[in-house]
């Protein structure tokens, strides 16, 4: 039997995919479909460039998306495998080589994406493929000293990825691959002193044609209906306090003026 093929006659043609909007069918049978502007967006997005940025809040689909135009690349044999992968910045990517343990260490960070695997692929399916590396998951700091070619490679939480971590990733894609690469600028776990490498990526790489970006909002949120309105008042409240700040840099720097001129006048 070949385990990338599904009982459901759709998943063997990307055509029938894209009727109905249909990304991939999952494990029961449903359709799994991109169900906002931004995620159609998306898919679309992503057939015509070879690496997409999905940036956007969380709720908003830009993983599971991801994750399904993964799994349909690789039905449809476009890729020889998917890579899964994200910066474990709990564990400070500092992971190095940890035999027998390694994978208990490392699986709660990684657990969002073996969620939406296992909502797109039967158990022994998803077993055998990750058994067979014909879908790895793995920690950022793994990507070292690789070539990730003929491959459908998803980087989540890029934002919490260095400008070091996130080029580094960047220039080990293959000639043959495809990537999507996810984040959310609201949600920057690195240490004060570090800066988002994705920040940087989004204003250094945009003028590149293959490269896309893709901005998602609060109104593609898929999760309980308060998780949009919560969104938004978090980022109405972060407006209000950088105009706050703003104002206070403000009134420093007439402040630090108004004493230069006095002390020029004592003089």
């Amino acid at each position: 039997e070949d385990l990338l093929i599904s009982d459901h006659a759709a998943d063997n043609k990307i055509s029938q995919h894209s009727a109905g909007g249909v990304i991939v069918y999952g494990k029961n049978g449903q359709p799994i479909k991109a169900k906002t502007k931004n995620q159609k967006l998306l898919v679309e997005c992503s057939e015509t460039n070879d690496i997409v940025f999905a940036v956007g809040p969380a709720g908003t689909g830009k993983t599971y998306t991801a994750v399904a135009l993964a799994i349909r690349a690789l039905k449809a044999k476009l890729v020889k495998k998917i890579i899964l992968t994200r910066p474990a910045v709990e564990a400070g990517e500092h992971l190095g080589f940890l035999p027998g343990d390694m994978k208990e260490k490392v699986d709660p960070y990684l657990r969002p994406l073996y969620d939406a695997l296992d909502d797109m692929l039967p158990v022994e399916k998803l077993n055998f493929l990750i058994t067979n590396r014909i879908i790895e998951v793995a920690p950022l700091a793994f990507m070292r000293g690789r070539t990730l070619d003929h491959a459908f490679i998803i980087l989540d939480e890029a934002q919490n990825c260095t400008t070091t971590q996130l080029k580094m990733f960047l220039t080990r894609i293959g000639p043959s691959a495809k990537a999507i690469i996810t984040g959310d600028l609201s949600q920057i776990d690195l240490p004060g002193h570090q800066k988002s490498g994705l920040r940087k990526a989004l204003n250094i790489l945009a003028p590149i044609d293959g490269i896309g970006q893709l901005y998602l909002t609060a109104e593609d949120v898929v999760r309980h209906r308060l998780v949009k309105e919560i969104i938004k008042s978090y980022d109405q409240a972060d407006e209000l306090d950088q105009a706050e700040r703003l104002k206070e840099r403000e009134a420093k720097d007439l402040a630090r003026e108004s004493t230069n001129v006095s002390n020029q006048d004592k003089l």
